[in-house]
């Protein structure tokens, strides 16, 4: 969640995986991306576009 606290607009599961110092190898970034939408799904982050993650808005 710190990733997205610092970041400007949406992050993809990509940028994600590189302010988390992870490699960037598909298996690390489907892994992000599946966590990812889990969160969405949650109500924890929203998805702006298909693939694009952000905070909700208060």
């Amino acid at each position: 969640m710190a990733a997205f606290a610092e970041a400007v607009g949406p992050l993809r599961a990509r940028n994600v995986c590189e302010a988390m110092d992870l490699n960037l190898v598909p298996n690390n970034i489907n892994n992000v991306r599946f966590k990812l939408k889990c969160l969405s799904g949650r109500g924890i982050l929203d998805e702006t576009d298909q693939g694009l993650f952000t905070r909700p808005r208060p």
